[in-house]
């Protein structure tokens, strides 16, 4: 009786050493052993980062709930994600390995870091048979708290994002699952975890360290991007470790987005963007009959510099016009004459033109609405290109660019001259205004070169039109209470699941600055020298004008005397458009009451710059541009541009009969043509009427 007793013991100890719940396997884990599922019920931005790193580190991936409505909840308003513990029930129900090893975790917030070599040997270090995720913070029961073992080091509660074990063991631990699909999966588990003897059977244990996964959310200043031998991965330097997953839970969806940027090796250091010439929508086997229908949304809201040089770089776009709608809202009446202009020249080259104008009463966010919907309601519609009037879109092949990169949502990278502004946004504060992400200069000053999944865009971005009419559908994207209607839109758009991607690879062009615009000339335009230098050169100073200090095009006719073109044809007529506008002529007498003493010495018909707000800006375009030319001419010398009268001439013969030949009482005097190309120097006493613009210039000049 004794011997068969002792048998009996001895029996159940050999099951129980050798039982798969207890055995430890002799050398490294084999890495076909290992099945990693996860829930996706469709297929998000999220879920293909996902599955791309995945099949980066060739991990075989079964995906579940394909197809199916997910009722889990969505994990901010409430706890949910029961629906997840029901679909893996089944899953496992149907693996009868029991030296099969799964890994369950998150898709849609989820990145690999590394592969599954190093996983299982986490995962076998770890000296349990299922391992979860370890968080901070407690959720959703913090009268649990007390309940949670302690640990000797790290995080002690439990995160139902992602868990490692053999399936029996696995079985084991969601065999009491009847809950429903909007129950709480971290619940359920954590019930399981801190019961005593279910932990024990079960042999549960924590990734307290954050050696196999990193959850985000309570831990954001704990995670650093590790560049190193040309890889990139997520370091946690409060414990020293490298996660093998990292997940964004909860709020911190913003950053595994900006990890996502590089994590695994999307950008690094020696290779630059290593999938962005993935997945590419290409142009090149298809007639422009072929190419997609797009819907170009121009908006102008407020009083903007250059409307007229906007819609000339909008019909130079590289892309054939009949496959373009556009849809052009104006709230500006000023703005009227540049988009009639426009449209007497060019609307018949367009598919579709759409107006709604200032006396229309349409608000900004209504625009928006039906700019969306007049390419949601048209079945050839592919994508709607919304751009601001204050965008320079200086490449042509903008749209063909954007196009290809094949992105639900993509902007090209604006920038402001001599500035880091842009049109995005690498991160967001706590209340969803900016915040400088630690990768932003690096990108606007094109250090970093790449696309990248940003929280904001505005002013120019490019949406697939299947997106506006699924995730994208809603009449309230860009209402909010508290946020501007940009930033309610972007909200929107994250909330939805929709990447923003921001692209740098290409030089797109800018945004102009409209803070002080003025209206009240008859060419507004002339006065941006300050605001917008860069454009007010490209608009006003003659293409050459490089050439006359770094080439040899300024001609010395006589001593001391010096030819060079510096003002584009447009300049010169709007300055002699304006001083007509203005009207206000002297009288060409001696008696002048504008200068000091009111006596003019060799009177002309003219208008002085300060009398239409000019002498600013002259005065900036002399030190910018004519400086630099008397330098040049006479080395050695510099000078201030200190003027002392500056006016605009008008000739017309028998109109000025006291001007007689005379020397100006100046140092130098600079003359500028206005009139057509040497019409100036003809003798030609059947001329209606002659221009010239006369500067007198006094400058001071120092060795």
């Amino acid at each position: 009786m004794r011997a068969g007793t002792l048998t009996l013991v001895f029996g159940l100890l050999w099951l129980t050493a050798f039982s798969p719940l207890h055995c430890e396997p002799k050398g490294p884990l084999p890495e076909e052993k290992l099945l990693v599922l996860t829930v996706a019920t469709k297929e998000t931005d999220g879920f293909k980062r996902f599955m791309r790193s995945a099949q980066h580190f060739n991990y075989t991936v079964k995906v579940l709930g394909r197809g199916e409505k997910w009722n889990g909840g969505d994990y901010m308003t409430a706890p949910g994600g029961g629906q997840k513990v029901r679909l893996l029930k089944s899953a496992l129900a149907d693996i009868k390995e029991k030296d099969k090893i799964i890994l369950f975790i998150d898709s849609y917030d989820v990145v690999f870091s590394s592969g599954p070599k190093e996983l299982l040997k986490k995962f076998q270090q770890a000296k349990h048979k299922v391992v979860f995720s370890a968080e901070t913070l407690i959720w959703p029961d913090r009268h649990l708290e007390d309940k949670h073992p302690h640990v000797r080091e790290g995080k002690r509660f439990l995160g139902a994002g992602g868990f490692i074990g053999y399936v029996p063991n696995l079985k084991e631990m969601v065999s009491d699952w009847s809950g429903e699909d909007d129950d709480s999966d971290q619940l359920f588990y954590t019930k399981v975890y801190i019961n005593p003897a279910k932990r024990k059977s079960i042999n549960i244990t924590l990734d307290s360290k954050c050696r196999l996964f990193q959850n985000l959310h309570g831990a954001l200043d704990e995670v650093v991007l590790k560049f190193e031998d040309g890889r990139v991965r997520a370091r946690n330097v409060l414990y020293d470790t490298l996660p093998v997953i990292v997940h964004g839970n909860g709020p911190t969806k913003l950053q595994i987005n900006y990890l996502g940027n590089y994590i695994p090796n999307v950008w690094t250091f020696e290779t630059g963007c290593t999938v962005c010439s993935e997945d590419l929508r290409s142009f090149s086997t298809l007639k422009e009959s072929e190419f997609p229908v797009v819907v170009i949304g121009i908006f102008i809201q407020q009083p903007t510099p250059f409307v007229s040089a906007f819609f000339e770089r909008l019909v130079n776009l590289k892309y054939p016009k009949n496959r373009l709608n556009l849809f052009i809202y104006n709230q500006e009446p000023h703005h009227d004459k540049h988009i009639r202009s426009f449209l007497e020249s060019h609307e018949a080259d367009y598919k579709v033109v759409k107006l709604i104008g200032p006396d229309e009463g349409v608000d900004v966010i209504t625009s928006r609405n039906i700019g969306f919907d007049m390419c949601r309601d048209d079945i050839d519609c592919e994508y709607f290109f919304s751009v601001d009037v204050e965008v320079v879109l200086k490449n042509e092949d903008t749209l063909k660019i954007l196009i290809e990169l094949n992105k639900p949502f993509v902007a090209p990278m604006m920038t402001k001259p001599g500035r880091l502004w842009t049109n995005f946004w690498g991160a967001l504060s706590a209340d969803g205004y900016y915040a400088r992400s630690e990768d932003y200069v690096d990108i606007v000053q094109a250090r970093r070169v790449g696309i990248w999944n940003v929280p904001y865009v505005s002013q120019v971005y490019l949406l697939r039109a299947d997106v506006l009419r699924s995730e994208l559908k809603d009449s309230d994207l860009f209402n909010s209470a508290t946020l501007d209607p940009d930033m309610a839109f972007c909200s929107r758009v994250r909330d939805q699941g929709v990447f923003m991607f921001v692209t740098n690879m290409h030089s797109f062009g800018r945004v102009l600055n409209t803070e002080n615009y003025q209206t009240n000339h008859l060419h507004n335009d002339l006065w941006q020298i300050f605001e917008n230098p860069v454009d007010w050169e490209e608009r006003y100073i003659h293409e050459n004008y490089s050439q006359i200090l770094n080439g040899n095009i300024v001609e010395n006719p006589c001593p001391d005397v010096y030819w060079f073109p510096i003002f584009t044809e447009r300049t010169c007529t709007h300055l002699v458009e304006e001083m007509e506008h203005f009207g206000q002529w002297s009288g060409g007498g001696n008696t002048d009451t504008r200068i000091q003493g009111g006596y003019e010495n060799v009177p002309t018909i003219d208008i002085h710059m300060n009398q239409v707000n000019f002498e600013k800006e002259w005065q900036k375009f002399l030190l910018d541009y004519i400086a630099p030319v008397t330098e040049k001419m006479f080395p050695g010398y510099f000078t201030r541009c200190i003027s002392y009268l500056n006016f605009v001439v008008r000739y017309k013969p028998d109109e000025q009969p006291l001007l007689t030949p005379h020397h100006d009482a100046s140092t130098f005097t600079i003359n500028i043509a206005l009139n057509s190309k040497d019409i100036d120097y003809q003798v030609n006493e059947s001329l209606a009427q002659r221009w010239r613009f006369e500067l007198r210039l006094k400058m001071l000049w120092q060795l």
